[in-house]
């Protein structure tokens, strides 16, 4: 039952990856190891996937369709987990065309190669919460209107959507997309609030604070996102569908203040945050709260993981990792 994993050297890749391998499942892992942020990081996250029984890494761009096509070549793919993509909102004000090749020509690429995986049982891919543009009726539900994203990253990723759900339609391939919010933990993102916070705070350096700290934030601990994105693309779709594909929100459904996880920062660093207020970043939305009745009832879905225990989990990783 092997799982195809892109974007395994990225932070929800790599522990999906730890899960999937830890069940005895082999997995290929699929990355270009692109310089969004530290490489290095990204091969250290390889180093400890190289040393689990069943794990194989290809360095590949899903952008460039002979690459995919190789690293898949003579492979019995019967899982696929979708993660590579280009992240980051404030990213995508300034570098557009890396958002167009990869979340838009590299999910085509991925949608071809499922078209033609034959015995592929499920792919499961990432969306985000970020479809769901500027609105303030919370929390989000999958039934709310997502037409109007407020920066590129989101309209690259509700296309996503749009087009997987052409291929279902189409081709019958099983799909589903998965609405991440604010995913954090150990081994995290270098360019997210939590790691850019923690590691300024612990040098005593200024951090920016958009719109005066006043914004909510569904934080999700990554270990909860892993369960949930395990058990679906092992399991399946779970009631019949016109078209096989899916959508969810994956979330805390628990959303926190700015200011409040600033101050949990504080307090498990032992330090003051030096604070730059800022006004609100253009594409920044002022709150993100996910609705997981779906996710719950289809599958059983609750995340067990508070704020405060998830955020000393990344304080003590991070401070071990970096010796600080």
């Amino acid at each position: 039952m092997t799982t195809l994993i892109t974007g395994a050297a990225g932070f929800i890749g790599f522990h999906t990856a730890r899960a999937l391998l830890a069940r005895g499942e082999p997995v290929i892992g699929l990355d270009n190891l692109n310089d969004y942020y530290s490489p290095a990081l990204k091969r250290a996250r390889l180093e400890r996937l190289a040393t689990e029984r069943g794990f194989t890494f290809v360095e590949a761009d899903i952008a460039e369709m002979d690459q995919l096509t190789a690293a898949v070549a003579g492979r019995r793919i019967v899982r696929i987990v979708h993660l590579a993509a280009q992240a980051g909102v404030r990213h995508s004000l300034d570098n557009p065309h890396a958002y167009v090749r990869s979340n838009l020509v590299g999910h085509a690429n991925m949608l071809e190669l499922a078209r033609y995986a034959d015995a592929l049982e499920h792919m499961c891919y990432a969306s985000s919460s970020s479809v769901y543009g500027g609105r303030t009726d919370l929390p989000f539900r999958e039934t709310d209107r997502v037409d109007a994203p407020v920066s590129l990253y989101a309209a690259t990723k509700r296309a996503d959507e749009l087009m997987s759900h052409t291929y279902s339609h189409l081709y019958r391939i099983p799909q589903t997309g998965l609405r991440f919010f604010t995913v954090y933990g150990p081994w995290g993102r270098p360019d997210m609030a939590y790691w850019t916070f923690t590691e300024k705070i612990l040098a005593g350096e200024q951090i920016q604070v958009f719109n005066r700290g006043d914004m909510l934030r569904d934080f999700t601990y990554v270990d909860d996102i892993v369960e949930g994105v395990v058990r679906i693309v092992t399991t399946g779709h779970v009631r019949p569908l016109e078209v096989p594909h899916a959508l969810y929100n994956i979330g805390n459904n628990r959303p926190e203040r700015l200011n409040d996880f600033i101050a949990i920062l504080e307090r498990l660093t032992g330090r003051r945050a030096v604070r730059q207020e800022l006004p609100m970043q253009p594409g920044d939305v002022p709150a993100t709260y996910a609705d997981i009745t779906a996710i719950r009832a289809d599958y059983g879905f609750e995340p067990t993981t508070d704020l405060d225990t998830g955020l000393a989990r990344f304080v003590a990783w991070f401070r071990q990792h970096f010796n600080v």
